[in-house]
């Protein structure tokens, strides 16, 4: 059954705001913490919104992926992907991701897992969760790794490209 819409503009509107003054204040004290706190919010409304099989199941997992990078920032772990698999990228759910720093990589993936949400509902409202959470997950690389970031960019701008 449809969740109710009655309050979600609100509701949608609020997280943004959160999701926002997160990326503001994180950057301005470059503090991802902050970033990724102020994300929480849209990620908890999302997984409540989302509905079909596909959808809920990546809106489970980006909250799992979120809480996995909450706790990697406050204990400061660092583990190189690329070292140990081998390998500097990897296909997940159909999109190639670079690897590296496994900070790095909980928000390229809640990235991929937003880009997922967007494409495969056909609600207002969790495409503007989707949304949010795909350009705040990009402001987290940023603040984690800059050259990254940059790396990331390309590697999209380039796929982008092969699909059109």
């Amino acid at each position: 059954m449809a969740k109710p819409t009655k309050n979600a503009p609100i509701i949608c509107t609020i997280v943004t705001i959160i999701a926002l003054i997160g990326v503001i204040v994180g950057l301005y004290y470059n503090i991802t913490l902050i970033a990724i706190l102020g994300l929480l919010p849209a990620v908890i409304y999302e997984a409540y919104r989302t509905e079909g099989k596909s959808t809920k199941t990546s809106s489970y997992i980006l909250l799992g992926v979120l809480i996995a990078e909450i706790i990697l920032i406050l204990f400061n772990i660092n583990f190189n992907l690329a070292e140990y698999l081998d390998s500097t990228q990897e296909y997940i759910g159909g999109y190639l991701v670079p690897l590296g720093d496994i900070q790095t990589l909980g928000p390229t993936l809640m990235a991929v897992l937003s880009v997922i949400l967007f494409v495969r509902t056909r609600g207002v409202y969790t495409r503007w969760l989707a949304a949010v959470i795909f350009f705040t997950s990009f402001v987290i690389i940023y603040s984690i790794n800059p050259l990254i970031f940059n790396d990331l960019i390309k590697n999209a701008v380039q796929q982008g490209i092969r699909r059109f």
